[in-house]
């Protein structure tokens, strides 16, 4: 993991009581530049709330992590601006460690934060990190890379390359058109999954190993996820043609896709994935790894910044 791990004290899921230093860590770049157009806004807010903080625009994700497990050994809460690939990134080198993570959304998706309840606005974002509350997540780990949402591979894999290369597209709608452009080339593949040493054969488009609920910009891909009950949701979609495929898109964002016939949940607490071509496996947005992969979670590892009631 790029930047190393700290070590980690308990934590409990009341409130800070001693004020405390904060890194805002921003990715400038992100959506194409929101997280640069948005920083003003931010720091006037914490500013007005009295939070004492340092800012530090990242060179990229190495340099991201570097700089939050620094921080975090300096004893400062590190609140990532940016989107799920940093926020997952920073999270896992902060996993195991005894500071929280603050979530200020400025990403394209903003996946994590949607199911962490912290708001989109920047203003509300702020008054949920001088809050100071936190609850413990789970933390994937895929071929011992850490991610804090959702792995998968498959269709998926080719989505997901389309997504991150469609600069141009800005938005939630990248995530459509992508899902398009990977339909149109789409020929079916067959998957080999391990789930807790129990083997199962699937033919069809994609698998994808849950820690969160959702992926791709509010599609609610494993509805029942849980962040911190210590087990994954494997979601797998199997044969079925592609229109029936593509209309059956839409229902992903309730979670009802989940009653079609092609698509199966299961859940175990270590799942084995290979295929019988290459895949890329893609976690919070980024790729991550290669098949084969072996995905398991750190129980409760990361302290999370939330709102109150999450």
């Amino acid at each position: 993991m790029p930047g190393g791990h700290v070590r980690r004290r308990a934590l409990d899921s009341a409130h800070i009581e001693a004020p405390v230093p904060h890194l805002l860590l921003v990715n400038p770049a992100a959506a194409g530049g929101r997280g640069g157009e948005l920083l003003p806004r931010v720091e006037r807010a914490l500013q007005a709330r009295g939070v004492a903080f340092r800012t530090v625009l990242t060179r990229g994700i190495e340099h991201g992590c570097a700089e939050a497990v620094a921080a975090a050994r300096a004893g400062e809460t590190c609140v990532v601006m940016g989107g799920d690939g940093l926020v997952g990134q920073v999270g896992g080198a902060l996993a195991d460690g005894d500071v929280p993570l603050g979530v200020i959304p400025a990403g394209r998706g903003n996946d994590l934060a949607r199911v962490l309840g912290i708001p989109t606005e920047p203003e509300a974002a702020v008054a949920v990190i001088a809050g100071a509350r936190v609850r413990q997540i789970d933390v994937g780990e895929a071929n011992d890379r850490r991610f804090l949402g959702i792995a998968s591979c498959g269709f998926d894999s080719d989505a997901n390359r389309i997504a991150n290369q469609a600069r141009w597209v800005r938005g939630r709608l990248v995530y459509a058109y992508a899902a398009l452009r990977a339909l149109a080339a789409w020929k079916p593949a067959r998957f080999t999954l391990t789930l807790d040493g129990v083997r199962h054969e699937l033919t069809g488009y994609s698998v994808a190993v849950a820690n969160s609920r959702a992926y791709g910009g509010g599609m609610m891909i494993a509805p029942d996820a849980a962040l911190d009950d210590g087990l994954l949701d494997v979601v797998s979609t199997g044969q079925v043609g592609k229109l029936r495929f593509l209309a059956n898109l839409p229902k992903v964002f309730a979670g009802t896709h989940v009653d079609e016939e092609p698509v199966s949940v299961e859940r175990a607490a270590e799942v084995r994935i290979d295929a019988d071509r290459p895949f890329a496996v893609y976690a919070d947005g980024d790729r991550l790894t290669e098949l084969p992969v072996t995905v398991r979670l750190l129980r409760r590892a990361l302290a999370v910044l939330v709102p109150e009631g999450e």
